[in-house]
């Protein structure tokens, strides 16, 4: 029997992970592992052999070593360069392609985010670079896949900056505090998606126009009392109602405890990562949190895969 490889990671039987640091770093030790991941996923498959615009044909590529470092592959039949970063998050980033999936890694592995001062520390970029790199990930990698949901979906509205300590609060400060507060709507299938989106109110058609937006009229809500969902009641297959202001949070099958639950989860990862969001950039610090929930089941392996998949289309 041939000795184990002592590199390879030794997991404890209950250890859910399937994909450590180690694994990573051994699958992309450099810039040029991660170019030619690119390039086998983009463009070719066996790591020769690509279409050659040019020529309108299978061609055979080959990578030239330059002084400027270029990274394409070029036909040997026309000279035509193939950039595999081109048209991609890192076309025209100075920052190593490395350090661009390290960024990616780290943000799959975690369950409730990371900053991006934590990421400067990790990296050893500097801040501005670290903040750019997460701010392109979350807006075009994680953006939102636009299909509605269907089925069984729990719907309820949260603000997103906490009631303050302290003692309590009078009516005047009370009615500044919630002025101040940014409203987001949660949207959950059982056992499937869910969808954030901040909205300007509670209330009336800004709470409604999102629901229509993001929930097929198939579907079967289940909300809370609050008053605002009765007009979307003859809009949809069902909706189911738990009186929350009665005290009762479960009857049966109605409830709104997965929506809840999430909510629980995203306020304690922000407060613990980022300690405050601007309202300019909420919408894409929730994308990042219902993309992780969105693929919970894929496994931390096949997480950071499927994100370098949507960085190579």
């Amino acid at each position: 029997m041939p000795p184990a490889n002592r590199h390879e990671p030794k997991r404890a039987k209950s250890s859910h992970s399937d994909y450590s640091v180690t694994e990573f770093l051994a699958e992309f030790p450099d810039d040029a592992a991660c170019l030619e991941h690119l390039w086998r996923t983009r463009y070719s498959p066996d790591g020769e052999h690509a279409h050659c615009p040019r020529c309108d044909g299978e061609k055979v590529f080959k990578r030239y070593a330059t002084k400027q470092g270029r990274q394409s592959w070029t036909c040997t039949a026309c000279g035509l360069h193939v950039h595999p970063t081109a048209g991609t998050i890192f076309a025209k980033s100075s920052t190593s392609l490395k350090l661009w999936f390290h960024a990616m890694y780290l943000m799959t592995s975690t369950r409730c985010g990371i900053s991006a001062k934590q990421l400067e520390r990790e990296l050893g970029v500097h801040y501005k670079t670290a903040w750019r790199m997460f701010n392109k990930i979350r807006t075009e990698l994680m953006k939102d896949d636009a299909l509605p949901l269907k089925g069984n979906v729990e719907i309820d509205e949260t603000g997103v900056h906490g009631r303050p300590r302290g003692p309590k609060m009078t009516k005047k400060e009370a009615a500044q505090w919630r002025e101040r507060q940014v409203s987001v709507l949660g949207m959950v299938e059982r056992g499937g998606r869910v969808k954030l989106r901040v909205i300007e109110s509670r209330r009336g058609e800004p709470l409604s126009g999102a629901v229509r937006a993001n929930v097929n009229p198939d579907a079967i809500m289940f909300t809370d009392d609050w008053g605002a969902y009765k007009p979307l009641a003859r809009e949809y297959a069902g909706h189911n109602v738990i009186n929350h202001s009665a005290g009762v949070y479960v009857w049966g099958d109605i409830h709104t405890n997965t929506i809840e639950g999430f909510f629980g989860n995203l306020k304690t990862g922000m407060r613990g990562a980022y300690k405050a969001v601007s309202q300019k950039w909420l919408q894409s610090y929730l994308d990042e949190y219902a993309w992780r929930y969105n693929h919970r089941t894929y496994g931390p392996r096949a997480m950071f895969h499927a994100l370098l998949d949507e960085a190579a289309r």
